[in-house]
């Protein structure tokens, strides 16, 4: 499967207000290198604090490139890359995905988990701290700012945010993890991503969801499936005009309206792969059998930024809807820590005309 983080790290772009804050988009693993340790405890003062130019919250393509560019630029930054924050590991989206074919300098494709564990690597190379703990909260009113884990706190002069954003998903009997469910095992929450593994080719596919998500989503699948189902709660899209049409005038569509996915059950031929869902019709309640090999959840994305408690001015989607890619989060991830090297060598400027 093809990686679209949606997860797999949708980015908060945007500099705040606050100068010395650059926003991405939350995840942390600690294993530090020898190296890292020892600067750990040179770092740390009696109250156990540590003190960095840099911190950066996350662990997915952003977090990791902008901690290679920052240690390379000597800014010696620590890492939080979280533990199982928002029920994903550290490394974020792309580790719950298997192939990743179409991130560039990997032409047979690579594992998601084993992409990110290179970039970790290369992170810490460089002389990144990083530490397998969850940020519970920051504090953003005075510099330095402060990060908080459960056992740790970081001043810092700047701070990247790079937790992402999470797909929603639907909770009914089968969508969950094996052994009892079929997520990524024909159920997936990014058709870009997905799509075209080998398991949905040609064969029937469904997408739930009723926006523009949903309708892109579908008539990208039909590149792949033999037909595509969207599935829709009521009897009317919320989705923009055009991006109705071109779903509806796409012979390889079909809409079931007014009616909700209740379970996903197995192949017939292969139980370990998603082969059917139960979906009633919320009108007549009637529950009928729909054979397809693939479900795709097209509802949204929430962004991982409860931790901020609101102490950095983002735009009304909270995250970087657009370009979900892995790509281009890592572009994202150079952009924040280029920045804030920027500015910490203007505030290095002035604080060396003060003295």
């Amino acid at each position: 499967m093809n990686f679209c983080p949606n997860s797999w790290n949708k980015l908060f772009t945007l500099l705040s207000k606050a100068p010395g804050l650059v926003r991405l988009g939350l995840a942390s693993s600690v294993s530090p290198s020898s190296s890292a340790s020892t600067s750990t405890s040179s770092a740390m003062d009696e109250l156990g604090t540590l003190k960095t130019k840099l911190c950066i919250i996350g662990s997915g393509p952003a977090a990791h490139t902008s901690a290679i560019y920052a240690a390379r630029a000597e800014l010696k930054p620590i890492l939080f890359e979280g533990w199982m924050a928002n029920d994903i590991a550290p490394g974020g989206q792309l580790t719950t995905t298997s192939d990743v074919e179409n991130f560039p300098g990997f032409p047979e494709g690579i594992l998601g988990i084993e992409l990110m564990d290179r970039c970790r690597s290369q992170s810490l190379r460089f002389g990144t701290q990083i530490f397998t703990e969850t940020v519970s909260k920051v504090d953003f009113s005075a510099k330095p700012f402060k990060v908080f884990s459960d056992s740790k706190t970081v001043e810092a002069d700047s701070v990247i945010v790079a937790t992402g954003a999470v797909a929603k998903r639907l909770i009914f009997t089968g969508s969950g993890e094996a052994p009892d469910g079929f997520w990524n095992r024909g159920i997936s929450a990014c058709a870009v991503c997905d799509g075209a593994a080998p398991i949905f080719r040609n064969k029937p596919l469904a997408v739930i969801g009723g926006g523009d998500s949903a309708m892109e989503e579908a008539n990208f699948l039909t590149k792949y499936g033999s037909l595509v189902y969207i599935i829709h709660r009521r009897d009317t899209f919320r989705a923009s005009r055009i991006m109705q049409s071109r779903a509806m005038s796409n012979p390889k569509i079909k809409v079931i309206w007014n009616s909700a996915v209740v379970e996903a059950f197995g192949d017939e031929n292969n139980r370990k792969l998603l082969g059917g869902l139960k979906v009633k019709n919320l009108v007549s309640g009637e529950a009928s059998d729909l054979t397809v090999s693939g479900l795709f959840f097209a509802i949204g994305h929430e962004p991982a930024i409860k931790f901020l408690d609101g102490q950095l001015e983002l735009d009304s989607d909270g995250y970087d809807k657009k370009y979900r890619q892995a790509v281009t989060a890592a572009g994202t991830g150079c952009m924040a820590a280029l920045d804030a090297e920027h500015y910490l060598q203007e505030i290095g400027s002035q604080e060396d005309k003060i003295d």
